[in-house]
């Protein structure tokens, strides 16, 4: 099995899959695209009326962004923190492929499954939740994922390819 991997620090908290457990599909779901934060659902609604049509999209992002962050301040101030269910593990991620990840420590149990919270440092910041199976002790293939964390995952992925590659480029300059 040839699995190209790409360097990417970014973290990940994490537990063994339970079947009982429902809690993490809940969160899944809510980490999903089908239940975005108001302001995500009312813009949804606005360009589905055609409301956004006159608009910069550009300058509508940047503020919806700020209506975010004021969003989160007023969280921070307020002492509320996002509602998250607790996970076992928490650990680096050295790389990154399109269906695949790399612990950078073996904490995994070869076949076992796993879900798991991604903290994904592109614009905006948020977690993306996935369910994942252990190849071997630090590998991991990634079984469920939202489409658009697929998307921004790949971004992320080929990001980081350019990254390296300007790095190599300047390393034999």
């Amino acid at each position: 099995m040839n699995i190209r991997l790409v360097k990417a620090p970014i973290s990940i908290v994490f537990s063994v899959l339970s079947f009982e457990d429902e809690l993490y599909a809940r969160e899944f779901d809510r980490l999903g695209e089908s239940d975005d934060d108001p302001i995500s659902h009312w813009l949804k609604l606005a360009r589905a009326k055609g409301d956004t049509a006159d608009t910069d999209p550009v300058l509508l992002n940047l503020i919806i962004e700020l209506h975010r962050k004021i969003d989160a301040l007023e969280m921070f101030l307020k002492n509320e923190e996002p509602k998250r269910v607790s996970l076992a593990y928490e650990a680096e991620i050295e790389s990154i492929g399109f269906e695949h990840f790399k612990l950078s420590a073996e904490l995994l149990e070869e076949g076992g499954e796993y879900y798991g919270r991604v903290a994904m440092p592109v614009h905006p910041k948020r977690d993306i939740a996935l369910f994942f199976r252990a190849v071997n002790g630090s590998l991991a293939q990634i079984i469920k994922m939202h489409e658009r964390d697929e998307k921004e995952w790949s971004a992320y992925l080929t990001a980081r390819e350019r990254v390296l590659i300007r790095e190599a480029r300047e390393s034999k300059s």
